[in-house]
């Protein structure tokens, strides 16, 4: 969960994580829908389905039981060289390096290692110098320590240079230069796509929800059937489900922003003319009620979308 997002946005996430699947084991036996269920909202999904197929291999591969060598561990999915170590470091106490994004910024201002840690070289500098601090004996204090140095006292914005028990040794803080390390990935302009969602209602007031494909972007949760952005939306709802509509209602757009380009999406409401049952439920359509948990994984913009649905159809 750390990968990628702030600790204090995974803290609740963590600990609803851990109450519903307290083991490998109750991890591996979990549908995916209800792992991506627990994570909804903390983007990047590959992570939890590579979590949870790690879970498994676990269960099938290795007895339950963690590996505990390097190369075993990145093997399993999700897991490269910075995780494995961390893993090894902190659970079983050994001399392994970790390179997460902390220890990239306090390594990066005390030897003032010029450019961005993305940058092979630069990143080859790094992972020398993580290894060449880590210790022999008591690699899982030292490793917890300089990822909570990172966090809390060498922070990205406004260090507190004055509290850092290595401030002396520190190569940017006595240039000044503190703000310049590590270096910025270059700029880009994010390309724009757009797609619209069809937000299908029957007759009982539910609205149709489709799995998307397991690769891709939001990979194996749920969302509404999407079409091009500038298709006629009613004919293609009648080709891709043989059912007419009528009441189609476009609603106020959305943008949600990925790594590498946003995505505008504008919501069509559409009411099947056809019987509630002409969809079934089964294979990868269901029919929900927005008003209710849902216990599947959906993407942040489709359960804002949700969550709009059912405060409308409260004030009916």
């Amino acid at each position: 969960m750390l990968q990628q997002t702030q600790v204090r946005t995974v803290i609740p996430y963590f600990r609803r994580f851990m109450a519903r699947f307290p083991d490998v084991q109750a991890l591996a036996d979990a549908d995916l829908d209800t792992v991506l269920h627990q994570w909804t909202g903390l983007g990047y999904y590959a992570r939890a389905r590579n979590l949870h197929r790690a879970a498994r291999r676990i269960r099938d591969e290795h007895g339950g039981r963690i590996p505990d060598g390097l190369e075993q561990l990145r093997d399993l999915p999700g897991i490269g060289r910075s995780t494995a170590g961390a893993i090894l470091a902190l659970s079983r106490n050994r001399p392994h390096p970790i390179l997460d994004g902390n220890v990239k910024r306090v390594l990066s201002r005390y030897h003032a290692v010029a450019g961005w840690p993305g940058q092979r070289r630069v990143e080859e500098r790094l992972w020398e110098l993580a290894a060449r601090y880590t210790p022999k004996r008591r690699a899982a204090a030292y490793t917890q320590a300089i990822m909570d140095l990172g966090a809390t006292v060498c922070t990205r914005a406004r260090p507190a240079c004055g509290e850092c028990p290595v401030a002396a040794g520190c190569a940017a803080r006595r240039r000044g230069q503190q703000s310049q390390f590590p270096g910025k990935k270059p700029a880009r302009t994010l390309p724009v796509r757009q797609t619209c969602f069809t937000i299908l209602e029957n007759d009982a007031g539910r609205v149709l929800l489709q799995r998307r494909p397991p690769a891709g972007i939001w990979g194996g949760l749920w969302s509404f059937p999407e079409c091009p952005a500038d298709a006629d939306v009613a004919a293609w709802i009648k080709r891709s489900f043989g059912s007419k509509v009528y009441g189609l209602r476009r609603e106020t757009p959305l943008r949600h922003t990925f790594s590498h380009f946003h995505l505008d999406i504008t919501p069509v409401r559409a009411v099947l003319r056809a019987p509630a049952d002409a969809i079934r439920d089964e294979g990868d359509v269901v029919w929900v009620d927005p008003g209710r948990d849902l216990n599947l994984g959906v993407a942040a913009p489709v359960k804002k979308i949700l969550e709009s649905l059912s405060q409308s159809n409260d004030g009916r």
